[in-house]
């Protein structure tokens, strides 16, 4: 999270119509909500185009985003336009040449701010911007631990189906357990999707107690 990124002073909400008069409002919908929803997938689509995930089949890394939007639905049965917005967008600072102004003056003041909860500040040392997801994951907003949460949900499966290129089984291990220590600071946010990260963690420990070198030597 980029501590220096100032919140927006205005207040811009794309979710929600104002009347002529300037005081009566009303929410989106169903089509107006759609047509949003969309936009923000070929926005991410096209900021993410040239870049694939780091495993042999180099997925394209637009896969991930809305994948971690598809946890929160279908899984975590969050509905909320902001935090699916914020989700498909959640990567686009960090990694692209996307902007904060440029997220607000599109898609709001409330998603840019999740964006910013959720954006890594690149200019750190890399240990120590995992340092601070960990620090700062007690501290985020709901929505942001939802998105935190479906993110770490994803890049944990997606690590049990396909060992990125050059990872060594040691980095796997420090990524399960720098990942546990960022959902435990997520904690008591959505049942569904702690259940889920539990249950990759406890087959992960099964895994290791079974090829643990010390119990065969016992056994043998």
């Amino acid at each position: 999270m980029d501590n220096n990124v100032s919140v927006p002073s205005i207040n811009y909400n794309p979710f929600t119509v104002v009347g002529s008069c300037n005081l009566c409002t009303r929410e989106l919908n169903n089509d107006e909500l759609i047509s949003t929803i969309i936009k923000c997938v070929n926005f991410a689509a096209i900021k993410h185009k040239d870049q694939r995930r780091k495993d042999e089949e180099e997925t394209p890394y637009i896969n991930h985003p809305i994948g971690v939007a598809n946890i929160l639905i279908q899984e975590g049965q969050i509905y909320d336009p902001a935090t699916i917005v914020a989700a498909l967008l959640h990567d686009t600072v960090e990694d692209t040449e996307t902007t904060f102004e440029e997220i607000e003056n599109i898609f709001g003041t409330e998603v840019c701010n999740i964006v910013k909860e959720v954006t890594d500040d690149k200019s750190l040392p890399k240990l120590q911007r995992k340092k601070l997801q960990i620090e700062n994951a007690p501290k985020k907003s709901h929505k942001a631990k939802l998105i935190t949460l479906a993110d770490k949900l994803y890049n944990l499966r997606d690590l049990q189906r396909a060992i990125p290129i050059g990872w060594s089984q040691d980095r796997i291990k420090d990524y399960f357990k720098w990942s546990k220590a960022v959902i435990d600071g997520c904690r008591r946010t959505n049942f569904n999707l702690e259940r889920e990260l539990d249950l990759i963690y406890a087959k992960r420990v099964s895994q290791e107690r079974e090829n643990c070198t010390c119990k065969k030597s016992l056994l043998s």
